[in-house]
């Protein structure tokens, strides 16, 4: 029988509130299945955060989802039809909905899994006791895995056996971390079982995709502060499996150096900072984080000022330039940098070859390359009258 906690959302939590969630999870319980908000949407409404993904699970068969959808006249697309998987549209809203599960067998980067009726089965597979919460149409929170105390304290536990729990997906070492640096609080620390388990399973890593773990890697340098959590990964051996090279020596006096200016926390920027080697291919990033890293990184080390950053470099790439060089030189940048790399950024080059009929060729371009330099070494003050010497 699904535990239920004291427990009741507000009604105007946003997944509760939104009529096309109430029109499915209705639709489930008029065919006499149950539906439930679950996971992050859920944790989040207890913690007091922000709306995260709303998810919903039932005890409605994958092709059950299916046909009750057909029925109700909603687009359902098998996402993952095999592991229970259904997205369900709804007045223009998708949702997942996924079919309770119990784990048959695991491999440390995917599970087969039978369907089941026990919602304690299915909180059981999952990672943390505060993601394993759940709350019907109605906001009553249900919770099979003890996880209401841990989301009210900020406290993130792995359920029952951390070792266990990692071994199912060894992505969860990264995981935890990132949702630790998240959602922590009060000084908790970490669950010395979890860091435990971690260190004896470190050689799973190695067999994760390059594109998991950089997505979960990106994901915890978004973190508002993630400098003890990435400290303690370099100290247990993390770090060296997945970033080989890294250094969290610059890492620190990023983040404060970010917090000095109101900077985004800009995860390209502060792995930069980290370094390593093939960071490109061994997380897999997107040609825009690999633009905005290769460009970070290449003028990192010149002397141009705000505006000439911005101007060759971009507004993510020209700040990631200035924060990283107050963090190396321990100096803390000025207050309306941000605002000159954007003015840097969005102005024009005043010159171009009609300025210059006389010239053409290879002898055009070097023309027009120095006296953009000049421009630039002026921080872009000069006018297309001071650089033509009219």
């Amino acid at each position: 029988m699904d535990r239920r906690d004291t427990l009741r959302l507000s009604a105007d939590i946003p997944f509760l509130a939104d009529p096309a969630g109430q029109k499915l999870c209705a639709m489930f319980e008029d065919a006499g299945h149950r539906a439930y908000f679950v996971g992050g949407c859920v944790r989040n409404a207890v913690m007091g955060y922000p709306p995260s993904d709303v998810d919903i699970a039932t005890t409605a068969a994958p092709q059950a989802v299916m046909d009750l959808a057909k029925v109700a006249n909603l687009r359902a697309i098998p996402t993952g039809f095999d592991h229970g998987t259904v997205t369900v549209v709804v007045d223009g809203t998708p949702f997942e909905v996924t079919t309770f599960r119990r784990d048959v067998a695991t491999d440390g980067r995917r599970a087969v899994v039978a369907f089941s009726q026990d919602m304690a089965q299915d909180a059981a597979r999952r990672d943390f006791t505060l993601n394993a919460l759940y709350a019907d149409r109605r906001g009553v929170v249900y919770d099979p895995m003890n996880g209401l105390q841990d989301a009210r304290e900020g406290r993130v536990r792995f359920i029952d056996d951390p070792g266990q729990r990692i071994r199912e997906d060894y992505l969860r070492i990264l995981r935890f971390f990132r949702f630790s640096a998240f959602y922590e609080r009060h000084g908790h620390g970490f669950d010395p079982d979890a860091l435990a388990a971690v260190a004896e399973n470190l050689d799973g890593l190695e067999t994760l995709s390059a594109e998991r773990v950089g997505s979960e890697m990106m994901r915890l340098l978004s973190a508002p502060d993630p400098v003890r959590h990435i400290a303690v990964m370099e100290r247990i051996g993390v770090m060296s499996r997945i970033l080989p090279g890294s250094t969290t020596e610059l890492i620190g006096p990023l983040v404060h150096c970010e917090a000095q200016i109101s900077a985004p926390h800009d995860p390209v920027t502060r792995l930069a900072a980290l370094g390593g080697t093939d960071v490109v291919q061994r997380l897999r990033l997107s040609r825009k984080h690999q633009r905005q890293l290769d460009l970070t990184l290449r003028y990192a080390g010149s002397l141009m000022g705000a505006r000439a950053i911005g101007q060759m470099a971009g507004v993510p790439a020209g700040s990631g330039v200035i924060l990283l060089r107050a963090a190396m030189t321990k100096q803390p940048p000025k207050g309306f940098i941000l605002q000159d790399i954007a003015r840097g950024a969005a102005m024009k080059f005043p010159v171009s070859a009609r300025d210059l009929p006389q010239l053409s060729g290879p002898e055009l371009g070097n023309r027009l390359d120095a006296i953009k330099k000049e421009w630039l070494a002026s921080e872009l003050t000069k006018t297309k009258a001071d650089l033509l010497g009219a």
